[in-house]
């Protein structure tokens, strides 16, 4: 198999745009989950503490939360149709690319230095196909949300028509 075949089956793959992450920033990364026959989009939002392969399509970052006291990490591919969209929330001062030293650190310890960025800036990635996808998801709760008050409308439509046969039987006797 030659390179520039497997460079062009990657190339394919890859998002035509992703946001710029860094180590140090703060982000909220909307990925899409999968139980059974049902989709929906979940955020995890959590400090980056290393990014991998930033050019490629490879590219990745590990994101860092601490939920319910225990810390918690997870890693995205940002080229993965997994993804939707990746939102940086703050950008801080860090002097390293993998800051596995925030493991050890708890509290105010653990504590970075804010730095001023433009935010619409950084996020103003436009991904029609994910648009598209969190629009057709968005369809199909709302088509349920209906299925679901006109069954129950029928059902409360019955009980009133029962209700009103058992106060005509009431009348009557």
């Amino acid at each position: 198999m030659s390179f520039a075949l497997i460079q062009k089956v990657n190339d394919e793959q890859k998002k035509a745009q992703v946001v710029d992450v860094r180590s140090g920033d703060t982000v909220r990364v909307h990925q899409k989950i999968k139980e059974g026959s049902k989709e929906r989009i979940q955020m995890f939002e959590g400090v980056v503490i290393r990014t991998d392969n930033k050019g490629q399509h490879t590219s990745r970052i590990t994101v860092r939360k601490v939920a319910s006291g225990i810390g918690v990490e997870k890693s995205f591919l940002l080229h993965s149709p997994l993804v939707e969209k990746v939102e940086v929330v703050r950008r801080a001062k860090v002097r390293r690319n993998f800051l596995s030293y925030l493991r050890q650190r708890s509290g105010k310890s653990a504590r970075l230095t804010a730095v001023q960025f433009d935010r619409e800036a950084v996020n103003a990635i436009r991904d029609e196909h994910a648009e598209a996808e969190a629009e057709r998801l968005k369809e199909e709760k709302a088509k349920a949300a209906a299925e679901k008050k006109a069954a129950e409308d029928a059902k409360q439509a019955e009980l009133d028509a029962k209700a009103a046969e058992v106060a005509a039987r009431h009348k009557e006797a």
